[in-house]
């Protein structure tokens, strides 16, 4: 059996769940701003959510809904004008406090610092969005916490290709079995499975129906010590709150 040298972090929906009241807001904010007629409902937005990337997403979106659109600047600098007014609403909201983090992620976070195993954030959300989450929740000193911030356009292809994980190990400098992934989606999963990682599933709202096969567990979260996690598949023993010693256990 492997020993724990790191924890590798996705961030949307994982670390908070910033889909639903966070980009999603967002977006429909810059959407407002743009005088456009869209809205995007929690519904239509779990639809989105197969594509991972906010770019990519609303290139889908318009794909699917508004294949005819033509703007005069041309689709790609109209979509990525549009990602950057929905980040700058997104940072916003962050700033407000208005995001926070999912059961047992600060203490999670906390105690793999203390115990001197490395951490890396792996995500498709942008470096900024990232660098904010984390300033909002944990502080500034908390960036130093994370050896690598593995974020947006780093690597040629998004989850669930399995690039970005590649590319935090080949910065951690370690192989894939020493370490554990945290995951919410079949896309962040396939990602991580893809890479040979170990992947510990906490599901939120939308991806509580989605599947796991070869998850080392599925948990509703990472549960606190008066807040157990429920398990939904795998074997977490006696164990109510996820700690370094049960991820220890699942590499």
């Amino acid at each position: 059996m492997a020993t724990l040298k790191a924890v590798l972090w996705d961030v949307d929906g994982t670390l908070a769940d910033t889909e639903l009241d966070g980009h999603r807001v967002a977006f429909n904010e810059a959407f407002a701003e743009a005088d456009l007629p869209w809205n995007w409902t929690p519904e239509l937005y779990g639809h989105l959510l197969q594509v991972t990337g906010g770019k990519e997403r609303i290139r889908f979106f318009i794909d699917q809904y508004f294949p005819l659109l033509e703007p005069p600047e041309g689709l790609d600098a109209f979509v990525a004008h549009l990602h950057k007014r929905k980040t700058h609403f997104y940072l916003s909201l962050l700033g407000s406090g208005g995001i926070p983090l999912r059961p047992g992620v600060q203490r999670l976070i906390q105690a793999i610092h203390d115990r001197g195993l490395k951490q890396a954030i792996v995500t498709t959300t942008t470096p900024d969005n990232v660098t904010a989450l984390i300033r909002s929740t944990l502080g500034e000193s908390a960036l130093q916490w994370f050896d690598c911030i593995a974020a947006g356009d780093i690597v040629p292809h998004k989850k669930p290709a399995p690039d970005i994980y590649f590319y935090a190990l080949q910065q951690l400098n370690l192989k894939a079995e020493d370490c554990i992934a945290i995951e919410d989606s079949e896309n962040g999963y396939q990602s991580a499975i893809t890479a040979n990682l170990p992947v510990l599933i906490t599901v939120n709202e939308y991806t509580h129906t989605q599947t796991f096969p070869n998850a080392v567990a599925v948990l509703d979260n990472l549960g606190e010590p008066d807040q157990a996690f429920k398990a939904l598949q795998g074997n977490t023993g006696q164990a109510t709150y996820v700690t370094v010693e049960l991820l220890n256990d699942m590499v």
